[in-house]
């Protein structure tokens, strides 16, 4: 239990601290039937008909980071911890929360927001974890859902909130890193947004049980 003269600057430095995607005549029907017969020869001599093989994101060593035209990351480490309200986040009985602290830097030319729903947000992905982050906020400072600016990197806490037994202490955790397209509005849209999150990277950080934090 936090102690009572602690004042919620000092509990929210406290739980930081533990942080720091051809013929008229012919039936025209025949002509159909004569390409499809003529097209399945064709691919059975080839080997029949193969299916495009799907891109598999790459693997980072620990501690590496993945860049794209958008941002550049590297998960630091994963945390469990009790509570985190200070971080933006809120769990209810049965729950606790689950903690990546990341170094991003904006790699685009325009300030980004990294609150829940944004391009940010969406580039990560917790295996096991159907919904993106409930959070983020500043390791340093506290500030929920920061923009980044360009150029300038931050460590930000990208949290969500998990049933208490979901994950445990040293059980290795997949994060996916995913890409996003830069859409160019035009007609009836104006502006420019970041869309189409794609798996582009996976990565893989050990759990720390931290309990209260406090």
């Amino acid at each position: 239990m936090t102690p009572p003269d602690q004042s919620p600057v000092t509990r929210a430095r406290t739980r930081f601290g533990w942080l720091r995607a051809a013929s008229d005549r012919v039936p025209t029907r025949w002509f159909a039937a004569i390409g499809t017969g003529l097209f399945l020869a064709a691919t059975a001599a080839f080997g029949g008909l193969a299916t495009a093989a799907e891109h598999e994101p790459a693997v980072l060593a620990d501690g590496a980071t993945h860049r794209n035209d958008q941002l550049s990351i590297r998960v630091e480490r994963a945390v469990l911890i009790d509570e985190f309200p200070d971080a933006g986040v809120y769990v209810e009985d049965g729950e606790r929360v689950l903690a990546l602290v990341v170094t991003v830097e904006n790699e685009w030319t325009q300030p980004l927001p990294t609150s829940p729903g944004t391009s940010v947000a969406k580039s990560f992905t917790i295996e096991g974890l159907s919904a993106g982050p409930d959070s983020t906020a500043r390791l340093d400072d506290a500030t929920v859902g920061p923009w980044l600016q360009p150029g300038v990197p931050a460590q930000i806490v990208v949290t969500w909130a998990v049933d208490a037994d979901r994950f445990d202490a040293d059980q290795k955790l997949t994060v996916t890193l995913n890409d996003l397209t830069l859409y160019t509005g035009s007609f009836v849209t104006s502006g420019q947004w970041w869309t189409d999150p794609v798996p582009a990277a996976t990565t893989t950080v050990v759990i720390e049980d931290v309990g209260a934090g406090a």
